[in-house]
């Protein structure tokens, strides 16, 4: 088993990556929270619980928890304060407490509506990732951002609140749909582009073991990625400067989630549309030479193809970042690769150059 911590002072808690580690969730959140949690509330949505749903409620038993379920509808559409609500509804009706804990048990929408309910919920109850999609594994189950959307833009409602402890189960992507991998594979790709050029290398040369899901293989992905989170995490856990490069491709993907209605992307998707976007606007502000452009592009390319965005009005999506949390004082914040491996912060780019890449990229 790969044990990282995320260091947060008392907030610290540990990513614990294994096969068949979801068996052993119940036993590992106990260690996690102590004796005193009685009751363990398991949000999810129909597929994974149909999947893994008793699997891990045999394991909460079996570690003393009384388990309890809540299914949320599948999809960026449900994650809302609508579902929020009715999630809030069923805590006060079982007289949950904060004593209790929340589990999560899904991909990115159940974690992160889960987590903002933990969030909110009595000021602030626990919270156990177990995050069942590649991307959430890679990404949004480490680092404690929570969060709804709103009709105008993604993620504006949201709260910081890290969980107790994330278990990784890698086995659980055997059964993950095609398109939900090629989506965290787009988003592990972000890793290597702001961090990590041998990341960035091995996934580019090993895409066809990581769609095969090559337990090996996807076992180091996901353990490389997760370390890279938990470093720029425990340096800044709330966003003030390093952690904002982890938003490479997010202002743009964001965007294009948003002028969607949440319907047309899975988030990877529109973060490898961002992706791409932002690399040209770094070539054509000559940060970035362009044989790292293309191979940033070849690199999303053989994740495979994405939904068309070539219908989207420019002025649409534009508009929709000006909404984008990452905005300061009306300037939209991009975060640009100067080379494979290191990115930086720039809010200066001018509109000109912004409409030109994107009309190319997408």
């Amino acid at each position: 088993m790969q044990s990282i911590p995320v260091r947060l002072k008392e907030r610290s808690y540990r990513i614990e990556i294994d096969s068949g580690l979801l068996a052993q969730a119940g036993a590992r959140a106990r260690r996690a929270v102590g004796e005193n949690a009685s009751r363990a509330i398991i949000i999810s949505n129909p597929t994974v619980n149909k999947l893994y749903g008793n699997r891990l409620a045999r394991s909460l038993k079996a570690a003393g928890f009384r388990a309890h379920r809540f299914i949320i509808g599948e999809g960026e559409r449900h994650k809302n304060l609508r579902t929020a609500q009715t999630i809030y509804s069923f805590l006060i009706k079982h007289r949950i407490t904060r004593s209790d804990i929340i589990i999560a048990l899904g991909g990115g929408v159940v974690g992160d509506v889960a987590g903002f309910v933990a969030a909110t919920y009595l000021r602030g109850i626990r919270v156990v990732q177990v995050p069942t999609t590649l991307l959430a594994q890679i990404d949004s189950s480490v680092g404690g951002k929570t969060g709804v959307n709103h009709p105008m833009g993604k993620n504006l409602i949201g709260a910081f609140h890290q969980p107790s402890l994330v278990v990784i189960d890698p086995e659980t992507l055997s059964s993950l749909p095609p398109r939900e991998m090629s989506a965290g594979l787009c988003e592990a790709i972000k890793y290597g582009v702001i961090r990590d050029r041998k990341l960035f290398d091995r996934i580019f040369l090993r895409m066809d073991q990581l769609h095969q899901r090559d337990f090996a293989e996807v076992t180091n992905l996901v353990a490389q990625c997760c370390r890279i989170k938990a470093d720029v995490v425990s340096r800044d856990e709330r966003e003030g400067n390093l952690r904002r490069i982890l938003n490479f491709g997010h202002t743009i993907g964001h965007a294009l989630e948003a002028v969607t209605g949440y319907r047309r992307f899975l988030h990877g998707e529109a973060v490898g549309h961002g992706m791409r976007a932002a690399s040209r606007i770094a070539e054509r502000m000559e940060m970035l030479d362009s044989a790292a452009r293309a191979a940033i592009d070849e690199a999303i390319n053989r994740v495979g193809p994405l939904p068309r965005a070539n219908t989207l009005a420019l002025g649409d999506i534009i508009s929709a970042m000006h909404h984008d949390k990452k905005a300061e004082a009306g300037r939209l914040a991009f975060v640009l690769p100067i080379k494979i491996g290191q990115v930086v912060i720039r809010s200066d780019v001018p509109l000109d150059v912004v409409r030109s890449a994107l009309k190319d990229a997408l």
